[in-house]
Order: C-alpha cells, then structure tokens, then sequence
C-alpha cells in the first residue's frame, strides 16, 4: 500500500518492532496533548505518554495501546519508540481488573515519599493497565494521578518573598480609571 497517499507507521519496543505499516494517517497520546500525522507532515519529535494510538490503513481504523516513550515524524515515517506495546486481542480484562485494583489499592494508601522511585513505577503500571481496558472499550473511573515521567527530582520552593511578591499587582500594569481610560471613574 506504499505510496504518495501514505507514510510508514513504525512501532519499537525494547523486545523490537512490534508494527510496521504503510498508513494514510495516525494519531498519537503526547504529553502536550493529542497530535495526528498525515502524509507530508513537518518533522516533529514528542515526548509520548501512555495511551491509545489509532490509524487508518484502506478505510479501515486499528487501535492499539502503547506506554510512555517518544515519537519522531520525519520524511514520511512515524516511528514510535515505547516501552510497551498491546493490540485489543491481548489484553485479558479479568487480570488487567485485578492488578489495576491492587495497584490503585497500594497508591491510595502510599506511606513513603511522594517522589519515591515504587510510587512512581505504581503510576505508570495504573496508567498502562488503564490504557488497556479503554482500548477494549471498558474504561475503568477516571483517576487522575501525576505524570511521571516528567517531574523534577530535586525541585525547590520559591522564598516565602518571592511567591507573595508575584501575588502583587504591578501599578504599571494595572487598567486605571478615569480620563482617558476605557474605565469610568467609581465615583
């Protein structure tokens, strides 16, 4: 099917490539967001989060599930580089249900230190069994947890000072009333 009308869908793994194909368009999970890619697409290169890729190949849509990862468009390729990989056929609910309550159990009642390299791996999993059940159309409630790839080990709070100083409205900038303001005078 390789032609003008078409770019190489290319899906790698640590295990290797888990898809190849020459499609019309795709459709990807970003950490900024969805992006779609057709044919003639500027080069781009994406942070890629866990979610549900799709793609048309001759009318048809397929859905797939990929992990955390990144994504390069370049010359009428997509490549997706991702740590994990899942067509709807396997994912098994009945073990994605369970281990999704126990890892939601284990973060709800999480001890230790928020940026603790395990809570951050239950994050991921959660998110990766998630990803699963919406690809086979049984999405579990929405939990909003962190994205974890992306935070900063050694971030620190601003001074005291600082944060009240940025609270402040700058005169400067302010709208003012009166003459020759679009506000009429509070009189």
């Amino acid at each position: 099917m390789a032609g003008p009308d078409t770019l190489l869908l290319e899906i790698v793994t640590p295990t290797g490539v888990a898809l190849s194909e020459h499609v019309t368009d795709v459709t990807a999970p970003s950490i900024a967001g969805e992006f779609g890619v057709l044919p003639g697409h500027l080069p781009l290169l994406a942070g890629l989060r866990t979610g549900i890729v799709t793609y048309h190949q001759d009318g048809a849509e397929h859905r797939f599930a990929v992990a955390q990862g990144f994504a390069e468009v370049a010359h009428e390729r997509t490549l997706l580089l991702t740590d994990r990989f899942a067509h709807k056929d396997d994912v098994n609910v009945i073990v994605v249900r369970e281990r999704l309550k126990e890892v939601s159990e284990e973060i709800t009642t999480w001890q230790g230190e928020l940026a603790d390299p395990r809570r951050k791996d239950l994050i991921e999993e959660e998110q990766w069994l998630a990803v699963q059940l919406e690809l086979i159309g049984d999405p579990p409630p929405p939990t909003v947890r962190e994205d974890t790839r992306f935070l900063a080990a050694h971030a620190e709070t601003l001074p005291l000072a600082e944060q009240i100083e940025g609270q402040q409205p700058d005169e400067d900038l302010t709208d003012h009333v009166g003459p020759g303001s679009a506000f009429p005078d509070p009189k």
